[in-house]
């Protein structure tokens, strides 16, 4: 039984509306791709946001080291299109994925059926495109969508009056509402607390556990700096919280946040992004009027996505999501631009 109570569809039934999604997306010009469900967990996991490492099937091989059951597909995808020389590539797939549940009822394996897209420029096309391609791919359901954009949240970080090391750190907590704003908050208030000198270091005794004295120096050195820092003009504090509860159709969100854009200079060509955005969903008949916004959308669950991302829910399930992942390739070594989505089958045929 489902946690609503339902029966769930029969594996033949899944598997078949699983690769009639897929069907949609090869129609649009993606390859099929495969990859082993058992994947080699070391270097994935630091890939993949807190959400998915917590919930990941790891096992250990006695030749092959650490595995795992795979979460999801996009990291294995990403991985084999920047083996290959090029940036344009796009991928249709659909499989098991693997995740622990906190929720009972949930279940740990389902299918996901999926698409990539690596390409040059055009991001904006190619985001409304993703979202366009789940819409027709759900056969009609009527979905609810709602879309939400980390870039602009991160544009707004990189203009605040705050050094690298106080923007990297809020950088790191995108994904992380609570920690994000409570370090905000931090930054904007004077130092409260008095750093030892690093002369301290000297008499306090031989060292003892893993860190080094240099390593203790260094950091009280940082933490010095960190209290000598001016706080971040609370003008720029308040025009991110505005940022972060703003809520409304999606074409009301680039005048909406033009003001914002006088405290926070980088939030200008991040909003004249979106609205490109705008522009080509309304070409590919998904009209931005009647598409929500939600700028806290993606800060506590998608922690790959690091631009455009949206969710689709069925009678208040969730079926549907997606987003653009830039950062991703990065760290995986080569800087290609990308976005993608996964449906879940089993919500469509229920």
């Amino acid at each position: 039984m489902r946690e609503d109570g339902a029966s769930p569809p029969g594996r033949a039934l899944l598997r078949a509306e699983a690769q009639r999604i897929r069907r949609v997306f090869e129609e649009a010009g993606a390859e099929p791709f495969e990859t082993d469900v058992l994947q080699p967990a070391g270097p994935l996991l630091d890939l993949y946001g807190e959400d998915i490492r917590a919930r990941a099937f790891t096992t250990l091989d006695p030749l092959d080291g650490e595995r795992m059951l795979r979460p999801d597909f996009t990291v294995a995808v990403a991985r084999a299109h920047l083996s290959r020389p090029g940036q344009e590539g796009r991928y249709a797939y659909a499989g098991e994925v693997f995740r622990r549940q906190e929720t009972p009822g949930r279940p740990t394996e389902y299918l996901q059926a999926g698409i990539e897209i690596f390409h040059e420029g055009a991001s904006a096309e190619r985001d409304a495109e993703v979202l366009s391609l789940v819409l027709r791919a759900a056969g009609g359901a009527p979905l609810e969508t709602v879309t939400g954009d980390i870039g602009l949240l991160t544009a707004a970080v990189r203009s605040l009056r705050a050094s690298g090391r106080r923007r990297a750190a809020l950088l790191r907590h995108v994904w992380r509402p609570g920690r994000f704003r409570a370090l905000l908050e931090r930054f904007g208030r004077p130092a409260s607390r008095t750093v030892p000198e690093a002369a301290a270091i000297a008499g306090a005794g031989p060292e003892i556990g893993e860190r080094a004295a240099a390593e203790v120096a260094a950091r009280l050195a940082s933490m010095r700096e960190d209290a000598a820092e001016a706080p971040v003009p609370r003008e720029q504090i308040d025009a991110v919280a505005g940022l972060l509860s703003r809520r409304g159709p999606c074409a009301e969100v680039p005048e909406g946040l033009r003001s914002a854009a006088g405290a926070l200079p980088a939030l200008a060509p991040a909003l004249d992004a979106f609205a490109r955005r705008l522009d080509a969903l309304a070409a590919r008949g998904v009209e931005p009027g009647a598409l929500p916004f939600e700028a806290s959308l993606g800060h506590a669950t998608m922690e790959y996505y690091d631009g455009f991302v949206f969710a689709c829910t069925l009678r208040g399930r969730p079926v549907a999501s997606g987003g653009r992942y830039d950062a991703l390739t990065r760290r995986l070594g080569r800087a290609v631009p990308a976005v993608g989505a996964i449906l879940r089958p089993a919500e469509l045929v229920s």
